[in-house]
């Protein structure tokens, strides 16, 4: 993969976030590593569907050079593709990562300030809430900050600007730079994390009142327009097919809706329910 890095480093300035975006997403490669890593996936990308595709254009076209140059064209429009979503997978894992914190987030605090309010040293709070946490990306940040304290010997506000540099959530960042400006201030830890759960468990609460709100009209739209969309086009299909007397196409299209189109478009509507539920994505 070395072989490519000459070429991730000609092409690295025109990705300014791309250290940024995989320090954020978790992934453990330096920027020219994971360029050189998409090179090499592209390269074999390419070594395959370049046959592939020849022979089925070929085939189409009944004509080999005809065929070669189609599945050319058709090999570099699919890398470039490939390259981009590539280039963006970073951005999508921060995507998710976010959205689980941002989740679980007004509970964490809850948690933090619980721990805070025994007096521990901040270095002890982190510890134990890494092992007892249980709030999932979030824990995990977390245990990072310990493990920077215990295994690396760095200091909490060391490690705490560590955290806030990778933290793939806004609102976690912004938690963790507001306990690090605490701390370095010499102020009331216990204090900032009580006001910002509630700052946190209001915006929650708005969520939950959005997405109720949101399920409702989904779920109207949902039965007017696909179960009962349905009912009615079946029952106007059979009278149809009791008037003209011929009904094979009639009943292969009935299958169809019954057994492929209504299970479908329930599977989507559950999918996008899941997405959108505060905690369930």
């Amino acid at each position: 993969m070395t072989f490519f890095h000459p070429l991730a480093e000609a092409i690295l300035p025109y990705f300014p976030e791309l250290k940024s975006d995989l320090k954020r997403a978790g992934i453990r490669l330096s920027s020219v590593e994971f360029l050189s890593q998409g090179i090499l996936y592209m390269l074999f990308v390419f070594i395959i569907g370049l046959p592939i595709f020849s022979v089925i254009f070929a085939f189409f076209l009944k004509s080999f050079l005809f065929g070669f140059l189609s599945s050319i064209t058709t090999c570099f429009f699919i890398l470039s593709i490939f390259f981009i979503v590539y280039v963006n997978y970073p951005k999508l894992l921060i995507g998710q990562k976010s959205k689980r914190i941002d989740d679980q987030i007004s509970f964490a605090t809850v948690h933090l300030s619980t721990l805070t309010s025994t007096k521990l040293p901040l270095n002890k709070v982190f510890e134990i809430f890494s092992k007892f946490g249980g709030y999932g990306e979030i824990t995990n940040e977390i245990s990072r900050i310990s493990s920077d304290i215990k295994m690396f010997g760095l200091d909490v506000n060391t490690a705490l600007e560590r955290a806030v540099e990778r933290a793939p959530s806004k609102n976690l960042k912004e938690l963790l730079w507001g306990i690090l400006s605490t701390n370095m201030s010499g102020g009331d830890i216990e204090i900032y994390l009580k006001e910002k759960s509630r700052n946190f468990m209001s915006e929650y609460r708005t969520k939950l009142r959005d997405f109720s709100q949101q399920l409702g009209i989904y779920l109207e739209i949902y039965i007017t327009s696909v179960i009962l969309g349905a009912v009615f086009f079946l029952i106007l299909t059979s009278i149809i097919t009791g008037i003209a007397g011929t009904g094979e196409q009639i009943l292969t299209l009935q299958f169809f809706i019954i057994f492929l189109f209504l299970p479908l478009v329930s599977a989507v509507f559950i999918y996008m329910i899941k997405f959108i539920t505060p905690g369930g994505g």
